[in-house]
């Protein structure tokens, strides 16, 4: 992994020895309910499209169970 960092940190002046972000990866406010949901839906479903899982709610450490009304493994507060 730190091979993989060394190499794109050497493909951009920006970075000295490693590189872990991606280019285009920035934070953004949440400041809305709509926009929240699709966030929160993006993340619970990417071990869906990893193939790891056929629900979000199936997959151990998500939250997507406690948006689902019952109670995961991982501590959540809501956010909605």
């Amino acid at each position: 992994m730190l091979d993989l960092m060394a190499f794109n940190a050497r493909k951009t002046a920006r970075a000295d020895e490693f590189k872990l972000w991606q280019d285009g990866s920035h934070a953004m406010d949440c400041w809305s309910a709509e926009f929240k949901r699709q966030k929160l839906d993006y993340i619970h479903n990417n071990p869906v499209r990893a193939m790891w899982v056929t629900e979000p709610r199936h997959y151990l450490f998500s939250s997507a169970l406690d948006y689902a009304g019952e109670k995961g493994l991982v501590e959540v507060e809501l956010i909605l």
